[in-house]
């Protein structure tokens, strides 16, 4: 037996980083190209650019950036540093609910 948790963050009842919005970012770093990383996500490169612009409304700064032209996408500073955070709460609040699942399920 086992669990499994899932975070999200929001600002009035939005969505402005998850799971998919994760995946993107990171592959947008990864690959410089929103294009590429929607592809690899299986979803449109509108679908990709809608859900940014969707979180960049709700945080009142952009996420992304041009790099090189407009051929090269970026995580702006603050884009990246969201996204580490993130990262850095997911880890931890997974490892706190594992510890606390631990307690109640042991014998189990």
């Amino acid at each position: 037996m086992g669990v499994k948790v899932q975070f999200w963050l929001e600002k009035d009842g939005e969505l402005i980083l998850g799971r998919g919005r994760k995946e993107l970012l990171l592959l947008l770093m990864e690959l410089g190209s929103l294009r590429k990383a929607a592809r690899q996500l299986g979803m449109s490169y509108r679908a990709a650019w809608g859900k940014i612009r969707e979180t960049e409304k709700l945080i009142g700064w952009p996420l992304v950036e041009s790099k090189e032209g407009a051929r090269r996408l970026s995580l702006t500073p603050k884009g990246a540093e969201l996204l580490r955070r993130f990262q850095l709460f997911e880890e931890e609040a997974t490892l706190e609910v594992e510890r606390i699942f631990r307690k109640h399920f042991q014998a189990q």
